[in-house]
């Protein structure tokens, strides 16, 4: 592992940037210029300042997942978009949500809060959840523990002529996906910036199609209320809060496209599929992310084995409990080298 431009301990092998990512030294440095900016004249920035750097920001943010500027908005992270929309859209007691048994567990939970009845199918066999009740389908565009890329496209189209509503839970999109967001053809699509695409902590997005933008509404109410408001008014006036995060998003997605590496990293996921299947005789889920793999493991205690992994081996990756199993999944970055792929095979021969 070679930690360079970034503060990551070069002591520990980190796997795990699907996590919460890691922002470089150069784009957390335009961070705390934003920052400092704010600080010497706060209210010329957030006073009088603020929604044209925002609208810059967004553009050069819409430009890279291939919107419209005026159709997406920042958010603190990708949670915060689906509790968004899961709010807004008033489901009913006994209205169904269709979604695969492979999702995100807080976003579950904000359905589930704002009323919706879950409805969790094999991805393989989703559509056997489909009944007179359901009114939204929901997926994301790579899940997170299994780290598998869904055909949201294909399952929108469906959803379409069945007429529900689509919501997709993009964490793990910007970044490691070419993204077109428009050509999707959902409702609604949530992202991280701060995971693949490098960004610092706090910095997400949320797209709406114009259609449905009206019935859209913030979790805060503020100053953006009122008989004028808009999709766009409501969910950035919402009194003070620190925009530097989301107005170094174009710095992060500048240094990914000096110095990402795709292709390098996309092959290190692919050798990890390899050796740890080589390891153990058991498959990666399939199709994985391009820099993020999840690979079965023998049954196992998914808790013990990822804390023996961190202090015996010095890694940083995440093993969860899946079914009657486990798997291991692993995530690559510019930092990440073959070395590090050795070094995980060799601690699961170890301890598996």
């Amino acid at each position: 592992m070679n930690p360079e431009g970034f503060l990551l301990d070069p002591a520990i092998v980190f796997l795990n940037h699907g996590s919460y990512g890691a922002c470089p030294v150069e784009v957390l440095e335009e961070y705390r210029r934003r920052q400092d900016e704010l600080e010497r004249r706060p209210v010329e920035l957030l006073g009088r300042r603020l929604e044209g750097m925002l609208a810059e920001a967004r553009a050069g943010l819409a430009r890279y997942v291939g919107a419209r500027p005026d159709d997406l908005v920042f958010v603190p992270n990708s949670t915060s978009g689906v509790n968004v929309v899961a709010r807004s859209l008033h489901l009913l007691p006994g209205d169904e949500v269709l979604t695969t048994d492979e999702e995100y567990g807080a976003c579950e939970a904000a359905w589930e809060h704002y009323g919706a009845t879950l409805v969790r199918r094999p991805a393989d066999d989703l559509w056997s959840g489909l009944s007179d009740r359901t009114r939204v389908l929901f997926c994301s565009h790579v899940t997170s523990e299994t780290a598998r890329v869904l055909p949201v496209a294909e399952w929108t189209r469906r959803a379409r002529e069945l007429g529900l509503l689509v919501v997709v839970d993009g964490a793990h999109g910007p970044g490691q996906l070419e993204l077109d967001v428009e050509s999707i053809g959902a409702d609604a699509y949530v992202g991280n910036c701060h995971k693949w695409l490098c960004a610092p902590k706090g910095s997400g997005f949320l797209w709406v199609r114009p259609a449905l933008q009206e019935r859209i509404h913030s979790l805060v109410v503020g100053w953006g209320y009122g008989r004028d408001s808009t999709f766009l008014t409501r969910n950035e006036r919402q009194g003070t809060r620190d925009p530097a995060a989301f107005l170094a998003t174009p710095a992060a997605i500048q240094w990914l496209e000096r110095n990402g590496e795709p292709e390098r990293c996309r092959a290190l996921a692919a050798e990890c599929a390899l050796r740890v299947g080589e390891l153990t005789g058991l498959p990666a889920l399939e199709p994985h992310a391009p820099q993020m793999v999840a690979c079965e493991l023998p049954a196992c205690d998914a808790e013990e084995l990822q804390r023996r992994l961190l202090e015996r081996h010095a890694i940083e990756v995440v093993v969860r409990r899946r079914h009657e199993s486990a798997v291991v999944r692993a995530s690559f970055h510019v930092y990440n080298d073959r070395s590090d792929v050795r070094t995980l095979v060799d601690a699961l021969r170890a301890e598996l």
